[in-house]
This record gives structure tokens, sequence and C-alpha cells, in this order.
């Protein structure tokens, strides 16, 4: 069974993301490829953008092409009921009652992440050829992507043992407690989620199969917004293929009014290429009128795309690489965009915690570097350089 493309689309607020990610699958369509575009923002504005009503079910839109908003509240409902019920169990003994314990239940953000599972299943359906996700803007979306990473690392070595604890302890603790106690079911559900992630990280930093696409107006601010998603995206080992320059000023426009405009728009669409290279920077004209359905978001996608279909991987690169040099070791990362003093970098062990701005990736190291010191760091050409020197590896914790 071939495996299908996914393509997710990110971007500031506002830049024309859902318009660009409707607009590529539409245009992929037409090629004939079986393509599903779906929503995972919770302010759904994709059948908006397709001019159709759209549900929580793929819903056909033309030949080859369906759309879908995600109802990330009923996923929520599925998999998080039983955790919810304890954690209201437990605000009602604190204090909260009613609808203030059900409220204090859900984490914020949450529901938006069971999406992630829906992209999975259609993966792995057999149905579609392409899947093109109109993420959420980009602080939701790193969020997002970075929970598989983060779940994992909970998952494989704190979740057993404070299970295994809440268990040794429960009896001890009714005695000396009313306080409700985690139960199996509750731990059950908890492993039940994680299950529907399971794979997840996998199937999306395989560059061979998704690329993540940055959408991006020439305005300094919102460029600045972009590089930051860049660098996040590849600490988290995502493949950015292609940066859409959108509503760029064409040359037809010639009315004096638009001169500083269209000057500032040069000027940083020469800094997004800079910033970006050697990523491809596709530029798409702003329009007359606003693209609104089939028809003329299939004129939108002929413009950002010329003679490629879209769904092609248009940029290439390994965001993680081990190499040799004479007795030393390097792991190098991509981490485009970054200036030394903002990367902090420490050895744990059997793991490398590598963090930038407020997020932080825990990059497990091969048993070959285990028993190996860490030597230096440095950051070359928008990548982190570590050496790994022969020698036995110090234990417990080194930062640098």
């Amino acid at each position: 069974m071939p495996k299908p493309r996914i393509l997710l689309f990110t971007g500031k607020g506002g830049v024309g993301k859902t318009t660009v990610a409707a607009a590529t699958a539409v245009r992929a369509a037409a090629s004939g490829l079986r393509t599903l575009v779906l929503s995972t923002d919770p302010a759904h504005s994709l059948a908006d953008s397709l001019a159709v009503e759209l549900g929580d079910a793929p819903t056909e839109i033309a030949e080859h092409l369906s759309g879908q908003q995600l109802d990330a509240r009923a996923r929520l409902e599925e998999s998080w009921g039983d955790i919810r019920s304890y954690l209201v169990s437990i605000f009602d003994w604190a204090g909260a009652e009613g609808l203030e314990a059900e409220e204090l239940s859900v984490i914020p953000g949450l529901d938006e992440v069971f999406a992630l599972a829906d992209i999975q299943s259609h993966a792995t359906s057999g149905k579609w050829d392409l899947l093109v996700v109109d993420c959420a803007p980009t602080a939701e979306t790193i969020r997002l992507l970075s929970l598989p990473d983060v779940l994992d690392r909970y998952m494989q070595r704190v979740f057993p043992a404070q299970r295994a604890l809440t268990r040794a302890a429960r009896p001890v603790l009714r005695r000396l407690t009313d306080m409700p106690i985690a139960s199996d079911t509750v731990f059950a559900a908890t492993h039940r989620f994680y299950d529907r992630l399971e794979g997840v990280r996998e199937l999306l930093t395989d560059g061979e199969r998704t690329s993540a696409r940055i959408v991006v107006n020439p305005e300094r601010m919102v460029v600045a917004e972009a590089r930051r998603t860049f660098t996040y995206l590849s600490l988290f080992g995502y493949h950015v293929d292609a940066v859409i320059a959108n509503r760029l000023l064409p040359d037809a426009v010639s009315d004096p009014w638009f001169e500083e405009w269209k000057r500032v728009h040069k000027e940083q669409l020469a800094v997004i290429e800079e910033s970006f290279a050697p990523v491809p920077v596709l530029p798409a004209p702003l329009l007359a009128d606003e693209p609104v359905g089939v028809e003329r978001l299939a004129e939108l996608g002929a413009l950002v795309y010329g003679d490629a279909v879209g769904a092609e991987r248009l940029h290439a690169d390994q965001t993680l690489r081990i190499h040799q040099r004479g007795e030393s070791v390097f792991m190098d990362l991509a981490l485009p965009c970054v200036e030394r003093d903002d990367v902090d970098l420490a050895r744990v062990n059997g793991e490398l915690l590598v963090t930038v701005g407020p997020y932080r990736r825990s990059v497990a190291l091969p048993d070959s570097l285990h028993h190996r010191s860490v030597a230096g760091a440095r950051l070359i050409d928008g990548r982190l350089e570590v050496e790994f020197a022969a020698g036995a590896s110090p234990s417990g914790a080194r930062r640098s």
C-alpha cells in the first residue's frame, strides 16, 4: 500500500495560511491525487475558504478532493473522559464545586492534541495520496507538534514508576486521607491517550513522507515570528521544505502611493530568502479579490507552484546527523536562525537536552555515544554540532 504524503501548513494568524493550504489541496486533487485537506485550527476557516459546508468527517468537495474540520472536543470526550472524572473529584475534594471543577479539569489546548491521532488514522487508511493539514497559528502548532516528544519521555520514564508507586501506596493513603486516589482505570485511560498518539512523531518527522510549510507575509513582525517557527520546527525534527511569501504586491501595481510599500516588500522578501536558505521561497502575489472557492483557489495554486503539483518534496535535508572525524564522533542538529546565547545544552545520562527559548527537546543518544563525554559544542551554518570525545562519560548532568 503506497504511503500518502503529508503537508503541514502553519504561520502567524492572518497571513493566509488556510487559503494557501486549501489552494495546495485543490491543485493536488486536480492532478489526480486523492487529497484530504483538514483543519486542526480550533477557529476553523477552511470551510469559508473552500466555500462549502464541512463537518467532523471527510466531506467530498470535488473529484479527488475532500475536506474535514476536526471536532477536537469530541476527541477529547473519547480519550479524556476517565481522566477528567478523576480530576473533577480532586477539585471537588479541594473545594471547587460543580461547573468550576468541571472547567478546571480540562487543560487549555489539550483538545487540539487529539487531531494528531486523526492525522495518523488517515495516513494509514489507504484512502488518500495526500493529506494537507491546516494547522493552528504558530504558537499553538509548535505546542501541538512538540507534544509527542514530551509525552513519549513521560510515558517511558515517569509513568511506569508513578503507576507502581500509586498502586503500592493506595491502601495506606486511603487510611490516612479521604483525598481521591488515582485508580487503575485512570492510569489505563492515560495509557490509551498515549497509544492514540504512538507513532505520530515518527510519522510527522519522516521527511520522505511529511513536510512542513511556513506561510509568511513580507512584514517585519511576521518574518521575525516565522524565523522562530523555523527554529522550533527544526529543533523537534520537522522538515520544512518550502516557505510561501504570501500577498506580495505585484509589479503591475504602479500607483506612487504604493512605492514605499513595494520597497518594504522587496526588502523583506530578501530577508526571507536569506533567513530560510537553502529552503525554497515561493512568492504568491496579493490578488485583486479574495480567493474563495475551488476555482479561485486553483488559480492561486498555479501562481504559487508554477509547473509543480505542490505535493512533491520541495527541499530535502537531514535534521539530525551523526558522523565521525578522527577519534571524535559528532552529532549535529539543524538549528537555523539562532545565536549561540539562545541555546542551552545539557547532557543527562543517555540524553542530550537542547533548549531554545521556551522549548526543550530530549535527544536520545545511540549506544555508541553512551560511553563518550561531551568535548564541546558550536553553531555552524545553522546547525548545532556537538562533539563526543573518546573516554568515559561523566555520570549525572553536564551543561554547556
